[in-house]
């Protein structure tokens, strides 16, 4: 499992363009189908990109992600602001270093999400399996639980479209993915260069990052949420209220305890 490290600081600026509102307003659809939550788990918050604007919209979220540092940038953008003073004094939002697989929270839930292929990461059954089982452990009755995966077909193309470059005056990066076709796994390899002024100059930093991550089939998936225990189990794509199939980027699964 990835556990971003220098990464984590130029994380929103690399991936500034990532449809954050369309996460957030695919929730609120199923939300407003299933019952709309009060107390919010994410796994696999990451910089609090969806975190935050789901606090500063009156839920009350606890981010969890196996990365210090990417909490600390998520904590950061919190700090220092008026309504991020009052927030953390009212208890809306919380900050927890834990393992998915292992997550827990003092109390049930009523929503449980995980948004930008963050279940990926997983790269043995048993993960899968122990999160989704934690998951219905950890939601009240009638809760859900919310998360999207990359469609086995998507590793596919990514091996095919390599390599990927960005190249920006601030942060640039060179992208290469190789692919395991037995297990449906890919591992990217990230040659980052992020800008630094030093003494009126403009230098830049090389460091290097790998992250691999496994698709898995979505009716084994879907499965396994129903052998877990939850009573209704629905998979969607690409943000959209239509039944995934081959073709489908990302796979949203909707599954109702």
């Amino acid at each position: 499992m990835a556990s971003y490290r220098k990464f984590a600081y130029v994380y929103d600026e690399l991936m500034e363009d990532m449809p954050y509102p369309d996460w957030i307003r695919f929730a609120r659809m199923a939300w407003e189908r299933h019952g709309m939550p009060r107390t919010v788990v994410e796994l696999g918050c990451g910089t609090g990109s969806i975190t935050i604007p789901l606090v500063n919209s009156g839920f009350e979220v606890t981010g969890i992600d196996l990365s210090a540092d990417m909490l600390s940038v998520a904590r950061r953008k919190m700090d220092g602001t008026a309504q991020g003073v009052r927030l953390y004094r009212e208890g809306s939002v919380r900050w927890v270093q834990q393992d998915m697989t292992e997550w827990e929270v003092a109390e049930p839930v009523d929503s449980v999400i995980s948004f930008c292929d963050c279940l990926n990461y997983l790269l043995e059954e048993e993960d899968i399996i122990r999160t989704f089982q934690r998951t219905y452990d950890g939601l009240k009755q009638g809760g859900t639980f919310l998360f999207d995966v990359h469609h086995p077909n998507t590793l596919i193309r990514y091996e095919e479209d390599q390599p990927f470059i960005w190249d920006e005056r601030s942060v640039s990066y060179i992208w290469t993915c190789e692919r395991d076709a037995a297990r449906n796994e890919i591992e990217h390899h990230l040659t980052i260069f992020a800008r630094e002024e030093e003494q009126g100059q403009d230098l830049y930093r090389r460091f290097e990052e790998t992250h691999v991550q496994r698709a898995y089939d979505p009716e084994w998936m879907s499965s396994q949420l129903l052998q877990c225990g939850f009573r209704e189990v629905t998979c969607y794509a690409d943000f959209e209220w239509k039944i995934a199939t081959e073709d489908a980027t990302r796979l949203f699964f909707v599954a109702v305890k």
